[in-house]
Order: structure tokens, then C-alpha cells, then sequence
């Protein structure tokens, strides 16, 4: 698979306070797949196992993210966030390594703070090994 637009040029669009702003004013317009797989990227970048080389891909999907105005604008009914899943997607599959069962505890627990009580059928494509 391609690389999405080359997201490492997003790499310095990151920031933790931009990436809990974006989350918590768009976490319902989102959806909850788009969610977890930020909560995923997020928590394999706390860790230190994670490779400078792939906290760099994380650092790009995280920063495409967050920027409102992207290749399809994040304001747009149904098709806004669909480049931002396929991005965290591209990112999540090139560092599956770092995506350890710690990191997807504290993802799904994360989740359960926002969401209250889900379906995990919704989050199960994300959480193949």
C-alpha cells in the first residue's frame, strides 16, 4: 500500500493539546472506529519500544488528523473523516508491532470513558493481530 499523501509532511501539524482538542469536539462525528485507531496511534507513541522511524509515521497520521482542512474537509457529511480513517489506517498497519495488548487495553479503556458501553463488533477490524 501507498503511502496516503505523504503524511510524514504532517508530522509537525502534531501536538498532544491539538490532538484532545480535535478527539474530544469531534469524537461522536468521527465515530468510534476513527477513535480507537487515534487512541491506538496514540498509545503505541507513549511507548518507548516504539522506533523513532515509526513514531514518525504516527506523528504524520496524527498530524493529518488533527488539520480541519485536509484532502477531504472534516466538515463534510459522511465522507469528511473517511481520508483520516484511511490515513490512521495506512499508519496503524505499517506500525502493527507496536500495537501490543497493553496498548489496546488502554485504547479500549479510553473508549469506555467516552463512549460508555459499545459494541466491540464495531472496533473489530482494528483489533486483528
Amino acid at each position: 500500500m501507498n503511502k496516503p499523501h505523504d503524511l510524514e509532511k504532517y508530522r509537525g501539524s502534531y501536538s498532544e493539546r491539538g490532538l484532545m482538542n480535535k478527539l474530544s469536539t469531534m469524537a461522536r462525528k468521527a465515530g468510534i472506529k476513527a477513535v480507537y485507531a487515534v487512541l491506538l496511534l496514540y498509545y503505541a507513541l507513549q511507548s518507548p519500544n516504539t522506533s523513532t522511524k515509526d513514531k514518525s509515521i504516527i506523528y504524520g497520521a496524527l498530524g493529518y488528523f488533527i488539520l480541519p482542512l485536509d484532502l477531504v474537509p472534516d466538515f463534510i457529511p459522511l465522507a469528511g473523516f473517511g481520508d483520516d480513517l484511511g490515513a490512521l489506517i495506512w499508519a496503524l498497519s505499517r506500525v502493527l508491532a507496536n500495537i501490543t495488548d497493553e496498548v489496546r487495553q488502554q485504547a479500549r479503556l479510553k473508549l469506555r470513558d467516552w463512549f460508555g458501553d459499545y459494541d466491540p463488533d464495531e472496533i473489530s477490524d482494528l483489533e486483528k493481530k
